[in-house]
């Protein structure tokens, strides 16, 4: 069956950049067949089902190459307390969810992923075979990572640094578990990465079996670089040199290696990381909250690519985008760097490219993958349509995005979230959440909590 979106404004996200006015795109099965004018296509496909996007835009769909869907359990509160937390709470709350209320905060996050115009989302989490059947159902793009580590935790909570080797093993071995299942799965609609979590708390033989695991399978890994001036504290003590180099004696460098934060680097680390042609998950919304921001410019020259992520408590990659463009121009106090088409890019083929998917996705061009979402334009801080990228990026909200296709498929038509049920998992969320801080504030009664918890959920 054929589809067609006609009467458009299209964003295709080409190498040139190019938007195509009173457009129409074809998809057929899973991809683009055809773009050109909605009379040129309407004749070409006279037997295709015809969606009038009059007055609306469709654009790539966003690629959120780095996130944690548990984190929504945290929203309202660790936003607000630094990184690492301030909060001294000995465990997280989502060590305390069980494996159902794992699975609702996971697609809480996923609900609003979709209504920001997400298409594929690179998930990281410990424990991550428990709710990923859950997510592969919601029919958009994964990209899915256990997160393991081979600290000892006991000791690292005296802030010694030892490893323990049952650990690493155990890690690895559930690693591979998801990768064996899920690699590949729905002709590909599914990936899997190696995701050793960060250098202060991962062994120089963690790094080594974790790259030997990547080429194993032939895919790519993950990890978190540069979040904190307490890790690259910890790399310095205890290493003798920053986490980067960390990280490259250890062989875990690579065009292959999504790389999430890069906040606090030093200008050899740059270079370093640009030789490698490693990928970068720019976290701005994230990172602004924490007051940090990741020399983006800088990595991009040096040969990164560059590629965009939510991180942790929200799922809105159209904030993420603005923050981006913000973030960047207050660091550099350039009032025209980066523009918004770049930013654009960064959150849609730069993290396609870094996820090793851009022959598939990141653009609207024939023979990809049909992956993307219509924005009404009609609405109040829209118009003038002018620029119309310039003024989603700058202006636009997820309540402007009205539909999403993934791999052929509407996961979200005319405001209706079709893969979730949406009310169910927003009213299990609410109850979840409160239910989980305050089992975590009456389990450690004596640790100081700055926040009156309301007194019961809404729901």
């Amino acid at each position: 069956m054929t589809t067609i979106i006609g009467n458009a404004t299209i964003v295709t996200g080409n190498p040139g950049r190019a938007i195509l006015y009173g457009a129409a795109l074809a998809v057929q099965d899973d991809r683009i067949a055809d773009i050109g004018s909605t009379a040129e296509i309407s004749a070409k496909y006279p037997e295709a089902e015809m969606v009038d996007a009059r007055r609306k835009a469709i654009f790539p769909g966003l690629i959120n190459c780095h996130t944690h869907l548990l984190a929504t359990a945290d929203r309202g509160i660790l936003e607000d307390f630094g990184f690492p937390t301030t909060l001294k709470f000995p465990v997280t709350t989502r060590s305390l969810l069980s494996t159902e209320e794992r699975k609702v905060m996971a697609l809480l996050g996923v609900v609003e992923a979709i209504r920001s115009g997400t298409t594929t989302v690179l998930e990281i989490s410990a424990g991550l075979a428990d709710y990923a059947e859950d997510l592969v159902k919601t029919k958009i793009r994964w990209g899915l990572a256990e997160n393991f580590n081979d600290i000892d935790d006991a000791k690292f909570r005296d802030n010694l640094f030892e490893y323990v080797e049952s650990k690493r093993e155990a890690g690895l071995q559930r690693s591979a578990e998801l990768i064996e299942k899920w690699h590949g799965h729905d002709n590909g609609r599914v990936s899997c990465f190696v995701a050793p979590h960060a250098p202060e708390l991962c062994s120089p033989e963690l790094f080594q079996k974790s790259r030997e695991l990547a080429d194993r399978f032939q895919i790519g890994s993950t990890t978190h670089l540069s979040q904190s001036y307490q890790e690259i504290e910890a790399v310095m003590r205890t290493k003798g040199v920053p986490p980067t180099q960390y990280l490259f004696a250890n062989g875990f460098l690579s065009s292959r290696l999504v790389l999430a934060h890069c906040r606090y680097l030093e200008p050899s680390e740059i270079a370093l990381l640009g030789h490698a042609g490693a990928g970068i998950s720019n976290n701005a919304a994230i990172a602004a909250r924490r007051g940090a921001a990741a020399p983006i410019k800088e990595l991009e020259a040096a040969g990164c690519v560059i590629g965009m992520g939510s991180d942790n408590m929200a799922e809105d990659m159209v904030e993420v985008m603005r923050a981006g463009l913000f973030q960047e121009r207050v660091r550099r106090n350039d009032g025209m760097e980066p523009q918004p088409e770049e930013v654009l890019e960064w959150a849609t083929m730069g993290s396609a490219r870094i996820l090793g998917l851009d022959q598939d996705v990141g653009s609207l061009e024939v023979g990809k993958k049909a992956d993307f979402f219509l924005v009404d334009l009609m609405r109040p801080h829209l118009v003038p349509t002018l620029r119309v990228v310039s003024t989603f990026v700058h202006n636009g909200m997820p309540a402007d995005i009205t539909s999403v296709m993934v791999n052929g498929e509407w996961v979200m038509r005319d405001g209706k979230v079709l893969t979730i049920d949406e009310a169910d998992i927003i009213q299990r969320a609410e109850q979840i959440g409160h239910a989980v801080w305050r089992r975590l504030t009456e389990q450690f009664p004596d640790v100081p909590f700055p926040v009156k918890l309301p007194p019961h959920s809404l729901t």
